[in-house]
C-alpha cells in the first residue's frame, strides 16, 4: 500500500504540552527520543506501554482530516505546498483544553464548544479533499464495521471519513480504551493532576502534515505550518 498522510493539529515541538504528552505516550512524532515517561504513583502496577499503545503509534494530535492516500495526480510536494498556503490564511485562536473521558478512552478535550475549531476542521476537510485518493474497498469495509448512520455513511463515501462536520469531536488521545469505569476514573484523576500545568487556555496556531510510510509504521510529523506563515516542523511556537 502507498503512504498515508493526515492533516492534524499538533502543538509545536518545543511547547510544554507537546513534551509532556510525548513523554506520557513514550514517543515524539517529530522524531527525537521523548523525555522519560513520568512515574505516577497513582498508576503503580498498570502497564503504561500497553495503556498508550494505540495513541503512541499516531503521535499526540487531534484529527482535522483523517488519514488518506494521495490521489493519482497528487504528490507529497503538492500536499505540503497546499498546507503552507492554507496555513497562511488562518488566524491563531485560544480555547481551554484538559484531560477528559469522551468515551472509553482518555484525551485532551475542549472544555467548551469552540466555533473556531469547528471552522478549522471543516476547512481542512474541504480544502485537502482534492488530494485524497478514494478509499479502497478494504478501508470502506473496515470503517463500516462500526455502526454508522445513513448520513455518516454518505460522508464516508464523500469525504473518506464518517465523523466530520456535525460529528467532529476534537480530541488529543492519551490512552487506549479502558473498559472498567473504576480503572478509567483512576487514570483520569492521575492524568488530570499530572497535566494540570498545561491544561487551561491553549493557543492553536498551526497545522501539521503527518505521514505513515506503510500501514505497519507509526505516523510521523512531516512538516508543521504556523498560521499566517509557513514553518518547518518544530519551528513554530504555540
Amino acid at each position: 500500500m502507498s503512504a498515508r498522510y493526515a492533516v492534524y493539529y499538533a502543538p509545536a515541538q518545543e511547547t510544554p504540552i507537546w513534551r509532556m504528552a510525548s513523554a506520557w505516550l513514550g514517543r515524539d512524532a517529530y522524531g527525537p527520543p521523548p523525555p522519560p515517561r513520568p512515574v505516577l504513583e497513582e498508576l503503580a502496577g498498570l502497564d503504561l506501554d500497553a495503556l498508550t499503545a494505540d495513541p503512541r503509534g499516531y503521535g499526540f494530535h487531534a484529527t482535522l482530516k483523517a488519514p488518506f492516500e494521495l490521489a493519482a495526480d497528487a504528490s507529497e510536494a503538492g500536499l505540503l505546498a497546499l498546507a503552507a498556503d492554507f496555513a497562511t490564511g488562518q488566524s491563531p485562536f485560544e480555547a481551554v483544553v484538559s484531560p477528559a473521558a469522551p468515551g472509553p478512552f482518555l484525551a485532551f478535550r475542549l472544555a467548551h464548544p469552540c466555533p473556531a475549531m469547528a471552522d478549522l476542521h471543516a476547512a481542512c476537510v474541504r480544502n485537502f479533499e482534492p488530494l485524497r485518493a478514494p478509499l479502497s474497498a478494504l478501508d470502506m469495509a473496515r470503517r463500516r464495521k462500526s455502526p454508522l448512520t445513513t448520513e455518516q455513511d454518505r460522508r464516508l463515501e464523500t469525504w473518506g471519513y464518517p465523523y466530520v462536520f456535525e460529528d467532529f469531536r476534537f480530541h488529543m488521545t492519551l490512552t487506549n480504551a479502558i473498559g472498567e469505569d473504576e480503572a478509567r476514573g483512576r487514570v483520569l484523576r492521575a492524568l488530570t493532576a499530572h497535566f494540570a500545568p498545561v491544561s487551561g487556555p491553549h493557543r492553536f496556531d498551526g497545522v501539521a502534515i503527518f505521514r505513515q510510510v506503510d500501514r505497519q509504521a507509526p505516523f510521523e510529523v512531516l512538516e508543521r505550518f504556523g498560521f499566517g506563515q509557513s514553518a518547518s516542523a518544530g519551528a513554530v511556537s504555540a
